[in-house]
């Protein structure tokens, strides 16, 4: 599934669209997660003004109306010529002033939705911040974490929490900070804590700088494939040696997700109290 960087990179490969104006809509399969709705025909004539990212989802501003774009499993954007040989799975078609937009999604569990309060109230409002905001730091992380038991990588995939840390790159900033994804995510320490929220936003900044990561079919509006998946050091390394001290990475189902840890480097730690209550202490004071 294409995870923040993907979306990202998305939607920096669409920003030409941006003040061009819509010649014609074509929908040739609606049935995604939900419908595509019938009156999209209406962003005919209408101007794309902005395009921003929530999360994992791409908001188009139209001049009259926004649309909720979501990539879901195997979605993709592409911008081509309106002469271009169409693909059994692009299942949309918005032709602008200069290039045809075509969203193809071969197991459609993407969404084409307007952003109405249903759908804003339903998949946006209770979203936690951006990774890449100031309002993911430290403090606010210890506040979230210091009752929850589940492990760590569980923790900071839930988008309730902080939005957009995928299996990727959750794997990649526990790895390199030497923690068990299963460690109780209320035992980290304050100062563990802290760095973990270095390594997120570090992590996450360099795969969008690569383009994000290609493992399957993934490739942005102009058909570029992403390069992070070459410096995975942990994600999809199961059975390989660890870079660092050869052991043999191994696997666990966390959330019903694939979790690569080498037990060498990230030691499953025994979940002292005393470490907790200092941990928020600690935090209060920073």
């Amino acid at each position: 599934m294409p995870e923040l960087p993907e979306v990202e990179t998305t939607k920096n490969s669409l920003l030409p669209l941006i003040h061009q104006k819509v010649i014609s809509v074509k929908v040739r399969e609606s049935r995604l997660r939900w419908d595509i709705p019938q009156n999209i025909t209406q962003l005919q004539g209408q101007k794309l003004l902005n395009l921003s990212r929530r999360s994992k989802y791409i908001l188009a501003e139209f001049e009259q109306n926004t649309m909720l774009w979501h990539l879901g499993m195997s979605g993709s954007f592409r911008l081509c010529d309106k002469n271009t040989e169409l693909r059994k799975h692009d299942h949309l078609v918005i032709q602008f002033e200069d290039t045809e937009l075509r969203y193809h999604d071969p197991r459609r569990f993407g969404c084409i939705l307007w952003l109405d309060e249903n759908s804003q109230s339903k998949l946006i409002d209770t979203l936690g911040p951006e990774p890449l905001s100031d309002a993911f730091n430290a403090n606010y992380l210890a506040e979230k974490l210091k009752n929850k038991h589940v492990g760590i990588k569980v923790a900071v995939m839930d988008n309730h929490i902080v939005v957009g840390v995928g299996n990727i790159y959750a794997t990649e900033s526990l790895f390199n900070l030497g923690i068990h994804p299963a460690q109780p995510a209320s035992s980290l320490s304050f100062e563990q804590i802290e760095k973990l929220v270095v390594e997120i936003k570090r992590i996450l900044k360099f795969a969008i700088e690569l383009g994000g990561s290609s493992l399957r079919d993934y490739s942005n509006a102009m058909g570029e494939n992403g390069y992070f998946q070459q410096t995975l050091l942990a994600y999809g390394r199961a059975g390989e040696m660890c870079i660092n001290c050869e052991t043999t990475l191994e696997n666990i189902k966390l959330g019903q997700r694939a979790s690569v840890f080498c037990p060498q480097c990230q030691p499953l730690r025994k979940v002292n109290a005393a470490d907790t209550a200092t941990k928020i202490q600690r935090g209060k004071h920073k």
